[in-house]
């Protein structure tokens, strides 16, 4: 918590740590928001069950320590503020029903789930707004399996065969009744490829959080731009790798966007800059030293 408010001291974040174990992990953190839904551990994975266990418990015990941290840290915080929780479609698709298959393919399901994610999120974003009353408290939502919903892409149970895909326009409907009833600026991050950035735009994310070089439709970036969605570009690798100088990472990216036909006086309030796809797989050394990359090549950002 103090890397992450050192580092990056205009836009933070609670920062995720899953190398702790279960519960830690995406889906299990955000499954400890569930509201009156239950998960547990088994060896394929996190399953939906009719009472809570050890693991939901322990998935629970992590994050009240993180926010007691947050308090201790960062109570006095002013600004922007970022938490972030596994989105509903992602969700979704990583938890089991009890007879075996994702409750993705249920649509009762998955009502449920968003119903109880929305209402635990909204608790959440509030607690973290209590211990950070100077804090203004966005949403992200991390969906990098709602290409493989779209496109039929997640395996079925058995490992066979893949699930049938959920029409966009199915997908774009919930996840719009989703981001509206969370009352908060919200980000929608995928690091997959192939992000739908039309359908997270129209859903009405407020920010898409993308892999900058991952995303070759430029028509599609435009279109969010001229909507007024701002953009959270992943610029430098999430692993350990030899970065290359701030200005350059800067350079770069005004070139990309003066192939987009914007002005360049405008790049700097349309993105923020982040890390590619989070920072769980890197070491603390790279991992302050990617947050320092992003914050000093953002500088190189502003208008002469």
């Amino acid at each position: 918590m103090r890397l992450v408010v050192g580092e990056l001291p205009d836009f933070a974040h609670l920062p995720e740590l899953p190398a702790r174990g279960p519960g830690a992990d995406m889906l299990g953190r955000s499954a400890a928001l569930l509201v009156d839904v239950f998960v547990d551990l088994t060896p394929a994975g996190w399953r939906l069950v009719p009472r809570p266990g050890r693991d939901l418990q322990r998935a629970h015990e992590f994050l009240e320590r993180d926010l007691d941290a947050l308090h201790d840290v960062a109570g006095d915080w002013t600004g922007p503020f970022k938490v972030q929780a596994t989105g509903p479609w992602t969700l979704a698709a990583g938890l089991e029903r009890s007879r075996g298959d994702r409750a993705v393919v249920d649509a009762g399901a998955r009502r449920d789930l968003a119903q109880s994610l929305a209402e635990g999120l909204r608790a959440h974003a509030d607690a973290v707004a209590a211990r950070l009353p100077g804090a203004d408290v966005v949403v992200q939502l991390d969906e990098p399996s709602l290409p493989a919903v779209l496109m039929g892409g997640l395996p079925t149970a058995s490992g066979f065969g893949k699930l049938a895909a959920v029409e966009e326009q199915v997908v774009q409907e919930e996840l719009t009744a989703f981001l509206a009833t969370l009352g908060r600026r919200t980000v929608v991050h995928c690091c997959a490829p192939r992000v739908p950035l039309g359908l997270l735009r129209a859903a009405g994310a407020d920010a898409v959080s993308f892999d900058h070089g991952l995303v070759q439709d430029l028509d599609a970036v435009g279109t969010a731009v001229d909507a007024g969605t701002h953009l959270l570009l992943g610029v430098v690798p999430g692993t350990d790798q030899q970065l290359r100088a701030p200005k350059a990472t800067a350079t770069r990216l005004r070139a990309w966007w003066n192939e987009l036909g914007f002005p360049a006086e405008t790049l700097h309030a349309a993105v923020t800059l982040t890390p590619s796809c989070g920072l769980a797989g890197a070491s603390p050394a790279y991992a302050r030293a990617a947050l320092a990359h992003v914050r000093e090549a953002a500088k190189y950002l502003l208008p002469d």
